[in-house]
């Protein structure tokens, strides 16, 4: 099987330039990863296949390498959100929202992190979660509540009722 990731050209030029993790991602899963102007993941083993896609795509949306790993564990899933979705066509509504959902010093978004236990990562025009299933829901709730112009107050009171523990 054969599967292409898509990735933002800086994101791919620091794989190149990087430390290997694509190698040693390779190996782990037992797949062969091709660096081009996109990520080619080839394997016998179909799952594994996928899985290493999934930690491409979350690299392409922003989010460290490290943290990418993360989704070598079965529990752990990768949602990613288009802020088109949520608030139309303007490019300066988009760039405020994110605003919004990142908050002053990235303190909304450490907020939804530590109350789901999650990672998030703005990056483009999208908002992606790491995180266990049911963390990962809470999280776009939270998210899409702020997107919806919900007043933080209100999304960290939803956050609190929810807190992961």
């Amino acid at each position: 099987m054969i599967e292409h990731v898509a990735i933002p050209d800086e994101r791919i030029k620091k794989l190149k330039h990087g430390k290997g993790w694509e190698t040693e991602i390779g190996k782990f899963l037992e797949v062969n990863i091709e660096l081009r102007e996109d990520v080619v993941i080839e394997g016998d083993d179909v799952f594994q296949v996928l899985r290493a896609k999934e930690i491409f795509k979350a690299y392409g949306r922003g989010f460290d390498f490290l943290d990418c790993l993360d989704l070598l564990d079965d529990d752990y899933v990768l949602s990613v959100m288009e802020m088109k979705d949520f608030v139309g066509k303007p490019r300066d509504r988009v760039t405020t929202m994110k605003g919004r959902v990142i908050g002053e010093g990235g303190s909304v978004k450490r907020q939804i992190e530590k109350a789901a236990n999650v990672k998030v990562c703005v990056y483009g025009k999208t908002i992606s979660v790491i995180g266990k299933a049911e963390n990962t829901r809470i999280a776009e709730e939270a998210i899409a509540m702020i997107l919806f112009g919900s007043k933080h107050n209100k999304v960290y009171r939803f956050l609190s009722e929810h807190k992961v523990v």
